[in-house]
């Protein structure tokens, strides 16, 4: 009997060279640069940013120039504060881009309120109040990430440091209110600063896992960023996160839980940084390098339990 393969594949986003909240690190670098290198370096596909094309045959004559795939692309959404009605009109163009180049999921960012682009202390974001305004928004969300699938795309709900749904207890209270429509998309450094155990989150609610970034952290300056009530945006600035392999956090762990469960999709090397400080393709190679050899040892593991059973 065969094992079973790991049936992963290893994309990056831009912000590794170039970041667009804050375009001072890394706004002058081409987009043909990030691409060229990250292909280069091995990776499968690019997450979207600004830089790229928004039409789609557009996007498919940049991405396959360089022989990669469409991976994903962030999508601001403001369901928090505004309707069902509204953001299904919103997202269309969106919707389209990624549908039409082949990715299967979308990942949403709850930017209505959210402080992370802006220079607030992080205790200061937004929450919801009280368990009418939970089921309000979970509620338009799952019809929402109901209509993004009639589209073959999946919503894929990104928990994310000064916004609505941070904290490990965020995470639960979201998953336990929307329906399986709604997909987790698992960041591994946000949930390390926010507070929580990687590891643990992820297996809690591991079958609502649809995308992964691989994000580490340097626990160290997460720990000044919160005893000195920074900003998010100053966090980054200073290096709370850097890729896998770099930090703190046991992908060892993370990817050999993910196999287990048979996930299958991406993993995504999304490091926020100054390239000035951590070079963009010395650091995309890092990520790359350590996440790929933890996929081929997992595959080896498996097989020589395989051989051994």
């Amino acid at each position: 009997m065969m094992t079973k393969p790991f049936n992963v594949k290893i994309g990056i986003n831009p912000i590794s060279w170039m970041n667009d909240d804050l375009p001072s690190l890394g706004g002058e670098t081409p987009l043909e640069t990030a691409l060229s290198e990250g292909a280069q370096i091995g990776y499968r596909g690019f997450e979207l940013g600004n830089k790229f094309p928004k039409e789609p045959a557009a996007l498919a004559a940049v991405l396959g120039k360089y022989n990669l795939d469409c991976v994903s692309g962030w999508y601001s959404g403001r369901l928090a504060t505004g309707t069902l009605e509204d953001e299904i009109a919103a997202v269309g163009p969106h919707l389209r881009l990624l549908a039409e180049n082949g990715a299967k999921v979308m990942v949403y960012g709850e930017v209505a309120n959210a402080i992370q682009g802006r220079p607030d202390p992080l205790y200061k974001r937004p929450r919801f109040l009280n368990d009418q305004e939970w089921r309000q928004y979970a509620d338009k969300l799952t019809a929402f990430a109901r209509f993004t699938l009639s589209h073959g795309v999946r919503l894929s709900y990104h928990h994310h440091m000064g916004a609505y749904v941070e904290t490990p207890a965020d995470v639960d209270r979201l998953m336990a209110l929307t329906g399986d429509e709604v997909g987790l998309l698992f960041d591994s450094g946000h949930i390390t600063f926010a507070g929580g155990d990687p590891l643990a989150v992820l297996e809690k609610h591991i079958k609502r896992v649809s995308h992964v970034h691989c994000k580490d952290v340097r626990p160290a300056v997460v720990r000044m960023a919160r005893n000195g009530n920074w900003s998010f945006l100053q966090a980054v600035i200073n290096g709370a996160f850097t890729v896998p392999g770099d930090g703190a956090i046991n992908f060892g762990g993370l990817l050999r839980l993910l196999y287990q469960h048979d996930y299958e999709g991406w993993l995504v090397v999304e490091a926020e940084q100054d390239p000035a400080v951590a070079p963009s393709y010395q650091y995309a190679d890092m990520g790359y390098r350590h996440l790929a050899t933890l996929v081929r040892e997992i595959e080896a593991s498996a097989d020589l339990h395989q051989e051994a059973t």
